[in-house]
């Protein structure tokens, strides 16, 4: 068999090609020469011995089919070495002298404290910074290296820089105001809700469990707290975690209703920069919030 001769600039020019269906926009994002790109990629071609572009004059060169059966192993190749690099380089700092939480504000409450109180006696020595952010900004934070951790509920997307690990789940309950015409009904079906002003996480495209539009009449916010407040105003129905509504200064301004349709649990997440991997102490208190959060679950 012949000894592979493909390196890894090759496979990141691949998938940089394969991303925006063209040599030219690749070679000037890089300042190189097209020539060079396709050379690059001509070479590898011959080191897989398969075509993985079809080029025809005046066209955007076509993922082949051995092309699209590729790229996912590509993709992969170059997270593996991101990995590599970053448990190299945790290996070279040692233990942090401090970690930088971001969490979603509507986290749970008691679980994070008693795992940071119990990380406070396994590391006395680190220091630990925590912000709190609305839906999204968690892992903007950890993308822009502004947070070393972060805890947030699982979504459809997520950047590419970040590796996610689940930890719990967290339930979801639908909900009314107490003097709502919906507080009395034994079981509410779709179609009630669908009369009646609902307050929906954002944004749209956010991908969490429980965004799907009922009613034709939504209002959205961010965070789920501020979803609470508008809703004990009695602004309209919500589905909220089981957490947020059991917070003392809701208790009795909201109804719990029986519906057709409650959202799947929320599913926590721990996630980082696959670059920056946790160190010792950021794995420990990992662990141990999955510990706490399964106690919730």
């Amino acid at each position: 068999m012949a000894q592979t001769q493909w390196n890894l600039e090759q496979i990141r020019l691949f998938v940089k090609v394969a991303e925006q269906r063209s040599f030219s926009a690749v070679s000037r994002d890089l300042h190189r020469a097209q020539s060079a790109v396709s050379s690059a990629i001509a070479l590898l071609e011959a080191d897989l011995g398969v075509v993985l572009f079809e080029r025809s004059s005046g066209r955007q060169p076509q993922l082949t089919e051995a092309g699209r059966a590729l790229l996912d192993e590509a993709r992969e190749v170059l997270r593996q070495c991101e990995r590599l690099d970053g448990r190299a380089l945790a290996l070279m700092r040692g233990q942090e002298a401090q970690l930088r939480l971001a969490q979603d504000e509507a986290m749970p409450y008691q679980p994070v404290i008693d795992g940071l109180q119990a990380f406070a006696g396994a590391f006395p020595a680190v220091q630990v910074q925590i912000a709190n952010a609305a839906q999204g900004d968690v892992a903007r934070r950890l993308v822009d290296r502004h947070a070393d951790l972060g805890l947030l509920f699982r979504h459809e997307q997520i950047p590419a820089e970040l590796e996610r690990r689940a930890l719990g789940r967290v339930e979801m309950v639908t909900v009314c105001p107490s003097g709502h015409p919906l507080a009395g009904e034994p079981r509410v079906s779709r179609q009630q809700l669908a009369r009646h002003r609902q307050l929906l996480i954002a944004v749209q495209s956010s991908g969490f469990p429980g965004g799907e539009a009922i009613s034709p009449h939504i209002w959205r916010a961010d965070s789920f707290y501020m979803i609470a407040e508008l809703l004990r105003c009695g602004l309209g129905w919500a589905w909220l975690p089981r957490h947020v509504v059991q917070y003392p200064a809701y208790q009795g301004s909201m109804v719990e209703l029986v519906s057709d349709w409650t959202p799947p649990p929320l599913v926590v997440e721990l996630a980082w920069r696959r670059d920056a991997p946790l160190g010792p102490a950021g794995q420990w208190l990992a662990e141990r919030f999955a510990l706490e959060l399964q106690a919730i679950g």
